[in-house]
């Protein structure tokens, strides 16, 4: 039997390689050719990292020979954005300013566990400068084009992420979330992005761009590659403040519960408007499909977006200030221009948002007490145009840049566990619907993401290009 390298999920390609029915280093060979040969209509990656993985993927042979456990990710081919920290590496996060820096002496902690699983790091992955956008142009390293449409951008900031699994490069990779970076490539590129509960996974040796908001996530072409990955994630770690998390709950052994019991709600009022029509139409399937019927507000969700923006600029400012005064000119201008409207932020703007923060936080756990699963739109539109500056939503022309996090950002930085899902769409863009649950469940939005793949209502094939 020939093995699929490009369709196959993580899972499938660890199977394959314990049952020695395929050698790790040919799946890493195959990997890397595929690379080389359809990289550069897409870019998606800014380093490949050849003779480490090959020597990796000899390892795992090796081990596999001698009976040895290999490990639940054995031989899978991953990469990473390029703000974690990779060992050889400068960790860039996107910019021209960080490639003067030393080389990592050490992984990130979430890499150093997938290698831990047996996984094989092939690279590292394109993304906006400093993790402030959502379309993944970096003017240093050229923009990462969508694998549905090499004239559509990605989405971001975790563009070349979610790139590379929909282009069939490698199944699994790593990304960052602070205002949707996970979620929205994740829908243009159609495919599954989960952004964790605030906390759960360590940051520990990952570039953080604002944060009291920043999340790492993950993106894959099937639930269960999201659910193994993030089990083997998970995990105190007292070197990251935030990462103090209750004791990991496995993800796998509750796909397989359905949905009975739970309490799924579809948003309205701000999650019900201001996108094109075809995105809430792709709420309805899922809705339909999880048999959910009843509809919920998520109070002041427009003051919730806006007060996201002051937190994120002011914080992400601050943070690159003294770079500001001393390299203005090693900025990409679209990121230093932001920055420097994020500088002038009154104190008083930041205190205010801070506080409103904290109530809303409140007011939408309230409605956990309601629903287990709220269900809307990741992306207010699918994939842009590259270069595209505005685009007309309900007869309102809008900028594209920050207008792609309109679902997103509202929802960002109250910690919340959320899964974009992929919709099935033959023949069209891909788009997602987010699935959000109350902090420490991400268990509960797997168990209905499952019942989705299940029924056919989302996957994620390998993009045409």
């Amino acid at each position: 039997m020939t093995f699929n390298f490009e369709q196959a999920d993580a899972i499938a390609t660890a199977i394959a390689i314990r049952n020695r029915d395929v050698s790790a280093k040919t799946v890493v060979s195959a990997t890397l050719e595929r690379i080389a040969a359809r990289d550069g209509a897409i870019n998606s990656f800014t380093a490949v990292i050849k003779e480490q993985a090959l020597e990796q993927a000899e390892q795992i042979d090796r081990s596999i020979a001698n009976g040895e456990e290999p490990g639940a990710l054995a031989g899978v081919p991953f990469a990473v954005k390029n703000l974690f920290d990779v060992t050889g590496l400068p960790t860039l996060a996107g910019s021209k300013i960080n490639r003067d820096n030393p080389a990592a002496t050490k992984d990130a902690m979430a890499v150093a566990a997938l290698k831990r699983a047996g996984a094989i790091l092939i690279g590292t992955l394109n993304m906006d400068e400093y993790a402030y956008g959502f379309v993944t142009e970096n003017s240093h390293y050229g923009a990462t084009h969508n694998p549905y449409d090499l004239d559509r951008v990605a989405g971001g900031s975790s563009g070349g992420s979610a790139a590379a699994v929909a282009a069939g490069f490698v199944p699994l990779t790593l990304g960052s979330d602070t205002n949707g970076s996970v979620r929205v490539p994740a829908s243009l590129c159609g495919i599954f992005g989960l952004k964790p509960t605030y906390g759960r996974l360590s940051r520990n040796g990952v570039y953080l761009f604002a944060g009291s908001f920043d999340h790492i996530g993950l993106f894959a072409r099937s639930v269960r590659d999201i659910a193994t990955t993030f089990d083997l994630l998970q995990g105190e770690d007292l070197s990251d403040p935030v990462c103090t998390s209750l004791p990991p709950e496995p993800c796998i052994p509750q796909l397989d519960l359905g949905i009975e019991g739970l309490q799924i709600a579809i948003a309205n009022d701000y999650f019900a408007q201001g996108g094109e029509p075809e995105v809430f139409v792709a709420v309805d399937q899922v809705a339909q499909a999880l048999g959910a019927s009843q509809h919920i507000t998520i109070p002041e969700a427009h003051r919730a977006r806006a007060a996201a923006y002051v937190i994120t600029a002011s914080e992400g400012s601050h943070l690159h200030l003294n770079r500001l005064k001393t390299r203005p000119q090693d900025f990409d201008p679209a990121t230093r221009d932001r920055f420097l409207a994020g500088t002038m932020i009154p104190n008083s703007w930041y205190l205010q948002a801070q506080r409103f923060r904290r109530w809303y936080r409140d007011r939408v756990r309230e409605l956990f007490h309601q629903v287990d699963l709220i269900l809307a739109p990741t992306t207010p539109c699918p994939a842009p145009l590259i270069g595209q500056q505005t685009m007309t939503l309900a007869g309102e022309e809008v900028l594209v840049r920050p207008n792609l996090g309109l679902f997103t950002q509202p929802l960002s930085f109250i910690g919340l566990p959320i899964l974009s899902v992929p919709i099935q769409r033959p023949n069209a863009l891909p788009l997602g619907v987010q699935i959000i649950a109350a902090p420490y469940n991400e268990a509960l939005i797997l168990r209905a993401a499952a019942i989705l793949e299940a029924q056919g209502i989302v996957s994620a094939p390998v993009a045409p290009h």
